[in-house]
């Protein structure tokens, strides 16, 4: 059994991108691919290529000898791929010295003058045919003072290592010949006190359109609302490089999901004079408008065309999020609703790969932050990369977008106008900082006045949104603090009150609050190691712990809410440790984004969920009969705890605080329980053995062969009871097969000094209290990556990875041949189900086995019934009694078999749920593979053999008076079925098969329950993109199956998040089709989903396998009881 997972969110997306794209002479060519690089020397002329040596500024194009010209030799050069942070993979390097330390110990800067200086070269061809488009060098970000030239002509110099820059390259274009770009970076000034990292460290773009073009960032959105009217207002800039006039006509029009036109479009003609710039404005009502929202991120697409004569010249497409933000002294409202904020503070860092985040990794840490309860973020203390603000945009999370240094000169003045025409049409982005801890200048009358200025160019820039300024100052009105629209205090909480007292007028937020510091699984301050306690205890003398500053915020309205120090933990500025410590220790989550115990404070309070963790873990040999402090995180009202059974007392929960107790260790279980508003709630840790096993836990198992795409997994070992070892340091060796690299490894120790980049190969990477992560990118091939982790004397863990062929999705193909109407095409009703998936019976007790309870033998259907069972599972292969086949010679699981068994299941008075594979033997998400009997056959074909067996199985079936109560189409089948034309890289078929299957089964009859099953109990955004696009085509079903196994899909959180977002999004019933471990766990989540949606579970195989409920001799044990817990507390019940 395989499980598999997948972030797929931004797929559709991309799809329209580049849909967008193809359809407008306009392209945005990905750059990062096939870079050269080498180290220069801050130091040493001669090792950096003659730089400071060479005459390069005294003729144009000129440049030789030195890497900038373009027939420099660099076939020597390191080959690589953007993006890159060159500073990740160098070794750590200690220095008594504030700046390396802040920016954790690595090799960068003016004290390291060999590696402080990059050099990047890249060669290209440009087309004849293209030679009369414009072509524009676009880089997203680069640390830092980047220098540029193109075949050896100077373009220019960034100094900001955030915000990004572009340069118009037309005229030094060679046509049908290389062309060379070239970047020497410059690191060794830093910008902040954190680490920053070094290089390219974020996208680059190549930019080809017409002479007449919408100019660079020169689209401008905004709703305005007045009363029920809603219209968005469009400003759009025009350039025209021709050396003459352009008439043309520019239309504006705005898009829902799925392509309708929403409000009528405008359309304008106007007449550009020969190398002018101009700006028009457009607006669009829109009634009863989809608004965006934290709970619903909805995106509607704005396209804005130029055309000439007819002839399309120019085509942007902006996804826009139409929502009303007002900041208020009492509140910020969104869409009229006040909500508090619940903000986090993060640098741009992640454990292995540094700086240089892959853009799914964006979304994986947003969705971990959200969960958490987060709803804002702060870009501290820099513009943000495009990519965040995307992931922002996509999954409902507000952004305070900060500019990196308050200074009204040119430099900064141009960095914060292009910050802000580059971000100010994202949804996401609800308020500007313009600066952070200024304490030179913010109470002087120089802070105001460049404050003034930054406000004043904002109300030109965008009018839409106010701004703050993040102030490390107590209750002082003076400088900056007089002018800025809204007071933010950086600490200083117990003087907010009295700030509010004497300035009620003016809105008031805790831009850095509760700088706790903790380490991941630590429970005692250990200076040598540099470790602090995994509780809420200490904070920095200038800060505050979490419960101190938001017991101060929860409750006062004008506390508009806060932003904690920080969601990560991130490199560099370790406190209050130095050497060996590289890391800071404040996020709520260490840098892999592996909880920590404030995460679940955090959590009780501001989510709605049921949140009680139990801390610290219960391995303790080496303490029996010690104190140990018991933390309990919860928003339940009152909590009791229990070690080995035994009561250790009841505590009521006082609102925005935490419980403890102090217990004497003794191994084996303790336990919380807990009622919320009377509904029962339970956690426990335990006493675990030694691991005996490596698990790896892929955050999604799909991913784009697009050379960008990545997959976060999470690595752990557990006993042979199945149960994670928390204080467990193996070291895990990574090896990898296919089309994918490994691109980094982490564990969230902040003192640990192995390599994040293998540059070697070797990857490998030590458990830190039990956990380790790495991360996989796939290239742009199509393949099945192989990865395993191994550990010395434990069994290996492995999982398998496919990738897909971008496809551009402008269209859906349904084929009406096999339509549902009428009757069949009507939802049923699905009932509860307590089901089990016993398909292996037959086979067992042909081997002679006989089943027992205390002794008596019984019949194994009548013995699930009894022990309240309502359901069967049967899967059936098509000829499972080929040699090669399952069972071979045998034939178990075949019509034949699955008649008998389905007989037996209904004379028990026990309903039948048939799983069709669809193969000859077992399909999962590693295997779809179509039987041998259809193989060579043509895709219509194939439908309509896929028909004609699935009506005879069903027509066979209900002949015999035992027709099944629900059906799936298909076992697992997120990655597909029946290899390759139903593979999920081709939707369209995949639907097209499901729909067949699905009309063979309502032809015999239409009251059968229709099941989708997918195997991604723990992946929210895999089943939501699987789900969705099989309803955009067709897809009938009644019931979403899910299979969860812990192994392969997450905690019982993922599961938890999964299924009520289901059911949240699609308002139809879940079942948990398929699990084994956590009976009580599962079955208490998937029962208790809103609304009544949750309609129960059905255990894999319990008669024989993992965690059955007879052994291996057919004998029951202390497991089958379990199930008249369940049936007593869940069956038959309104829940």
């Amino acid at each position: 059994m395989q499980a598999f997972k997948y972030l797929w969110l931004c797929l559709l997306c991309a799809a329209a991108l580049h849909a967008s794209a193809q359809s407008s002479p306009r392209e945005r060519i990905n750059f990062d691919a096939n870079w050269k690089f080498h180290f220069g020397h801050a130091a040493n002329p001669e090792k950096d290529f003659n730089y400071s040596l060479a005459t390069i500024f005294s003729k144009s194009g000129g440049a030789a000898q030195t890497a900038i010209d373009p027939r420099f030799k660099d076939s020597t050069w390191r080959s690589l791929n953007l993006p890159h942070d060159w500073a990740v993979e160098l070794p750590f390097a200690y220095k008594d010295n504030f700046d390396v330390m802040a920016h954790g110990y690595k090799p960068v800067g003016g004290h390291f003058p060999e590696t402080s200086i990059g050099w990047y070269r890249k060669h290209f061809r440009v087309s004849p045919a293209d030679s009369s488009q414009r072509f524009q060098i676009q880089f997203d970000g680069v640390f830092r003072n980047a220098q540029v030239w193109i075949n050896g002509f100077y373009l220019g110099t960034n100094a900001s290592g955030y915000i990004g820059m572009a340069y118009d390259i037309t005229d030094f274009i060679n046509y049908n010949r290389d062309n060379v770009i070239v970047v020497r970076v410059d690191a060794t000034q830093y910008e902040g006190w954190f680490y920053e990292g070094a290089g390219i460290y974020r996208h680059v773009w190549l930019n080809k359109y017409q002479n007449t073009h919408i100019a660079t960032d020169g689209i401008f959105a905004y709703t305005n609302f007045q009363g029920t009217t809603t219209t968005v207002q469009i400003e759009s800039t025009l350039a025209n490089e021709n050396t003459q006039t352009s008439i043309c006509t520019l239309k504006t029009y705005l898009q829902d999901r799925a392509g309708k036109l929403v409000g009528v479009p405008k359309e304008q003609t106007i007449t550009l004079g020969a190398n002018t710039e101009q700006t028009l404005k457009h607006s669009i009502p829109v009634s009863k408008p989809h608004l965006w929202s934290l709970e619903d991120p909805y995106l509607h697409r704005l396209v804005v065309e130029v055309r000439s004569n007819g002839k399309l010249l120019d085509k942007q497409s902006i996804r826009y999020g139409i929502r009303k933000i007002e900041i208020k002294p009492d509140g910020v409202f969104l869409n009229g609703e006040a909500i508090k904020l619940y903000g986090v503070n993060c640098h741009q860092d992640h454990a292995g790969v540094g700086s240089a985040l892959p853009d799914h990794l964006q979304y994986y840490r947003i969705a971990l932050l959200k969960n958490m309860g987060t709803n804002a973020y702060r870009s501290s203390h820099n513009a943000p990369t495009p990519e965040l603000l995307d992931a922002c945009d996509s999954l409902g999370m507000l952004v305070m977008d900060e500019q990196r240094l308050l200074n009204s000169g040119p430099e900064y003045m141009g960095q914060f106008e292009r910050l802000v025409k580059r971000d100010r049409n994202h949804a996401s982005v609800f308020m500007w900082s313009i600066g952070n801890e200024e304490g030179w200048i913010h109470t002087t009358s120089h802070g105001k006045r460049i404050a003034q200025t930054y406000i004043a160019k904002l109300k030109q820039l965008d009018p839409t949104r106010t701004c703050t300024y993040a102030a490390d100052l107590a209750n002082v009105y003076k400088g900056i603090n007089e002018v800025i629209p809204v007071r933010s205090f950086n600490y200083r909480q117990y003087a907010v009150a009295d700030y509010h007292a004497e300035h009620p007028n003016q809105p008031i937020i805790g831009t850095e609050m509760g700088s706790t510091v903790s380490t991941r699984g630590q429970y005692s301050k250990d200076s040598i190691r540099a470790y602090l306690p995994d509780q809420d205890i200490h904070a920095p003398w200038w800060a505050s712990r979490a419960e101190e500053w938001w017991m101060l915020a929860a409750e006062s309205d004008f506390w508009l809410g806060g932003f904690i120090w920080t969601g990560f933990d991130y490199r560099g500025e370790p406190t209050p440790y130095q050497w060996p410590n590289i890391s800071s220790h404040f996020g709520v989550m260490d840098m892999c984004g592996f909880p920590k115990n404030l995460y679940y404070y955090y959590q009780s309070w501001w989510t709605d969920k049921d949140v009680l963790h139990i801390s610290p873990h219960w391995n303790w040999r080496d303490k029996r009969g010690q104190p140990i402090d018991v933390w309990v995180n919860s928003n339940a009202d009152d909590v009791e705890l229990f070690l080995n059974g035994k009561s250790l007392g009841k505590q009521e929960m006082k609102r925005h605080g935490h419980l403890q107790w102090t217990v004497n260790y003794e191994p084996g279980k303790l336990e919380a329980i807990a009622y919320k508003k009377g509904k029962k709630l339970t956690a426990k840790v335990e006493t675990t053995g030694t691991p005996t096993e490596v698990v790896l836990t892929p955050y999604k198992t799909t991913m784009l062969a697009d050379g960008q795409d990545v997959s976060v997994i999470n690595v752990t070992v557990v006993d042979r009871e199945g149960r994670e070892v928390p204080d467990a340091d193996n070291l895990i060796r990574f090896a990898i097969e296919g089309e994918g690299k490994i691109i980094g490894v982490g564990n969230g120790d902040p003192s640990s000094h192995e390599p994040d980049q293998c540059v070697d190969g070797a990857w490998q990477r030590r458990l830190f209290n039990g956990k380790a992560q790495f991360i996989v990118q796939g290239s742009v091939k199509p393949d099945i990556i192989k990865i395993e982790a191994t550990a010395s004397g434990l069994w290996k863990g492995s999982t398998d990875i496919i990738t897909v062929t971008p496809r551009e999705v402008a269209s859906v193909t349904i084929d009406k041949t096999y339509e549902l109407k009428g009757e069949a095409a009507k939802s049923r009703p699905v009932g509860q189900m307590l089901g089990a998936d016993i398909s292996f019976l037959p086979e067992l007790e042909a081997r002679g086995i006989k089943f027992s309870e205390k002794g008596t033998p019984v019949d194994a259907i009548e013995s699930l019934k009894q022990h309240g069972f309502n359901y069967v599972r049967l899967r059936i292969f098509n000829n499972p009694a080929r040699d090669s086949g399952y069972s071979p010679q045998k034939g178990f699981c075949d019509l034949a078999h699955t008649k008998a068994m389905a007989k037996r299941v209904k004379a028990a008075g026990m309903k039948l749920l048939l799983d069709f594979h669809y193969s000859d033997y077992w399909a999962d998400p590693g295997k779809q593979y179509k039987p041998a009997a259809w193989r060579g056959l043509g895709f219509t074909e194939l439908k309509k053999a896929m028909y004609d067996y699935t009506r005879q199985v069903i027509q066979e079936l209900k002949d015999q008076g035992t027709t099944p109560d629900m059906v799936q189409i298909g076992n697992e089948i997120n990655h597909g079925i029946i290899w390759p034309e139903g593979k999920v890289s081709n939707l369209d078929q995949l639907a097209q098969l499901l729909n067949a299957g699905t009309a063979a089964v309502k032809a015999v009859d239409p009251n059968i329950v229709m099941m989708l099953h997918v195997a991604l109990g723990g992946q929210n955004h895999e089943s939501v993109f699987f789900i969705d696009n099989m309803l955009a085509r067709g897809v009938h079903f009644d019931v979403i199956g899910e299979s969860y196994y812990p192994k392969w899909h997450g905690t019982l959180e993922d599961l938890e998040h999964n299924l009520n977002d289901l059911v949240r999004r699609y308002q139809r019933d879940v079942i948990v089709v398929e699990y084994s471990q956590l009976k009580r766990e599962v079955n208490k989540i998937a029962f208790e989903l809103p609304n009544g949606k949750g309609k129960g579970t059905c255990i894999w195989e319990p008669l024989n396998t993992w965690e059955q409920v007879f052994d291996r001799e057919g004998k029951s044990n202390e497991l089958l009881p379990v199930y008249d817990e369940i049936a007593k507390a869940y069956l038959n019940s309104n829940k």
